[in-house]
């Protein structure tokens, strides 16, 4: 019978300990940017839908009444009529912006009954917490919802 080592130093186990910790630590802040990154691509593309989906109702005269989208700094939300305070709750369609994210510009947009034509025309700008990362949501006189 042949005597051998079987298992794994205590050299050995430490050494790959350390290579799985450093890789981890590197690998972290590309992760973290990859999430932010993907946090403000779908926020843009669900407002941007919003936007969309508001403009159909209005123009197709859904409950026979305009259709609005109102910004705030944690939810969006797609509400029935001209007037955010004075909305039927039933018909919310509400969607929640991640803390990572701000947003900037219209508060506001409204779609006139059958027409479709926004009360207001500009710009919403999503910005990541980085800072370095940013989408434009631009809405023109005719209604068209572009980014």
């Amino acid at each position: 019978m042949i005597r051998g080592t079987l298992g794994f130093s205590l050299l050995e186990v430490l050494l790959s300990v350390t290579i799985l910790g450093m890789l981890t630590a590197l690998s972290l802040p590309v992760y973290e940017s990859f999430v932010r990154r993907n946090d403000l691509d779908i926020t843009t593309q669900g407002l941007a839908g919003m936007l969309r989906r508001a403009e159909t109702y209005a123009r197709g005269v859904n409950g026979d009444n305009a259709w609005s989208v109102e910004l705030q700094a944690s939810t969006i939300t797609l509400f029935q009529g001209t007037s955010f305070a004075g909305r039927n709750t039933a018909y919310d369609e509400t969607m929640s912006v991640p803390g990572s994210i701000s947003l900037s510009g219209l508060t506001e947009v409204q779609f006139t009954k059958f027409t479709a034509i926004p009360n207001t025309t500009g710009n919403v700008t999503l910005t990541s917490s980085t800072g370095n990362d940013t989408r434009t949501i631009t809405i023109n006189a005719k209604g068209m919802v572009d980014y």
